[in-house]
């Protein structure tokens, strides 16, 4: 089994997918160390860690710099976040896609929120045709990549925000995706509404009051992923340190 395929395959287990969320290549040999059967890079730790803010602020080139290093040193399947696509040409973005599939990438996330002066919510109907495009233009010249589509209703909050999720998701679904990613829904009784409404596997992102593993494995969740949760723990820890050191003026509880 190619790692296309075996990635494709840990969306169908019984247990959802546990996707650690790298942004360098020490993060991801942890998180492989660890036991994680599948990486995904984190777009805005990667961003974070050169010094941008998140939302398509660093380039591609700077991006897909980290993901190359990390593609290397890893063993399991890896995914990347590359948000809209970094590009406002469809084309473009279908060619950032084939460099990735290049580097032994198996997935991506594709958002459908546009970041200017503010995040707002792409017209539904745009969205669809930049997903279709993509996916005809990947068939077309026989690249092999697991589109997790997601949709950015939860994260802004926006009215109705479950029916708007239910729509976006049959429209996303007959677009070609592969998965639905639905950050900031936490509740059981709406995850199951979600997942009941699709036959494709359903990826919620860690935050604080998501229930347990076991119980969004009942509710029907395929996929869980950390985002950027780890990287800022990871730094909350490092801030930890240094304070001590500073703090003791000795480097005796490193």
């Amino acid at each position: 089994m190619n790692q296309y395929a075996l990635f494709k395959s840990l969306h169908k287990q019984d247990a959802p997918l546990l996707l650690g969320n790298a942004w360098n290549v020490s993060s991801a040999r942890v998180l492989q160390d660890s036991g994680i059967t599948a990486i995904g890079t984190s777009s805005s730790a990667i961003a974070d860690t050169l010094g941008y803010e998140d939302g398509e602020q660093i380039s591609f080139d700077e991006l897909f710099f980290v993901i190359e290093k990390i593609s290397r040193h890893v063993r399991v399947p890896l995914s990347a976040d590359i948000e809209r696509g970094y590009s406002a040409d469809q084309v473009q973005v279908v060619k950032h896609l084939e460099r990735l599939h290049d580097i032994g990438v198996v997935g991506i996330n594709l958002e459908d929120s546009v970041v200017g002066d503010s995040r707002v919510l792409e017209p539904l109907d745009v969205f669809c045709r930049r997903l279709e495009f993509i996916r005809n233009e990947l068939s077309r010249k026989n690249i092999d990549l697991f589109i997790n589509a997601r949709t950015d209703t939860y994260l802004l909050n926006v009215p109705n925000r479950l029916q708007e999720t239910l729509l976006r998701m049959k429209a996303i679904e007959n677009a070609g995706a592969d998965g639905i990613f639905v950050p900031f829904i936490y509740n059981l009784t709406e995850i199951r509404e979600v997942t009941a409404a699709t036959t494709l596997p359903v990826n919620v992102l860690s935050m604080q009051g998501l229930p347990s593993f076991d119980a969004l494995q009942g509710a029907g969740v395929k996929r869980i992923s950390m985002g950027g949760s780890a990287y800022r723990a990871a730094n909350n820890c490092l801030k930890n340190v240094i304070g001590k050191i500073v703090e003791q003026g000795s480097f005796a509880n490193l």
